[in-house]
């Protein structure tokens, strides 16, 4: 997907204008940012934008996270225990010591 994010707003105006026009390229839009879809046209009317409007639009290539293939199994596990622990109030670190789920600094260091 194709991500824009309109800073000004007359960026934003047009953002939503277009979205208005081509409602089947914009997967979502939330306020000033907007997904499109990774076609030539998406590709097109984000160009168009940042042609227009400059450093007022950023624009970025995004991938859906596949949680399964992407994330390593003991993250995903830490995530539903963590989810699902007794007290809402505890922070990960101390939810995790002493356990099997990865430490905090772990998840930090190690990139996906």
């Amino acid at each position: 997907m194709l991500l824009v994010i309109a800073y000004s707003s007359a960026a934003r105006q047009q953002l939503r204008n277009t979205e208005r026009a081509f409602e089947d390229v914009f997967h979502r839009r939330f306020g000033r940012v907007g997904l499109l879809a990774e076609t030539e046209l998406g590709a097109l009317l984000a160009l168009r934008l940042w042609e227009r409007h400059g450093p007022d639009v950023q624009l970025a290539r995004t991938e859906p996270l596949n949680e399964f293939s992407d994330v390593p199994e003991p993250v995903r596990n830490a995530a539903a225990a963590y989810a699902d622990r007794d007290s809402p109030q505890t922070p990960y670190a101390k939810f995790a010591a002493g356990t099997e789920h990865p430490p905090l600094e772990r998840l930090r260091d190690r990139e996906l």
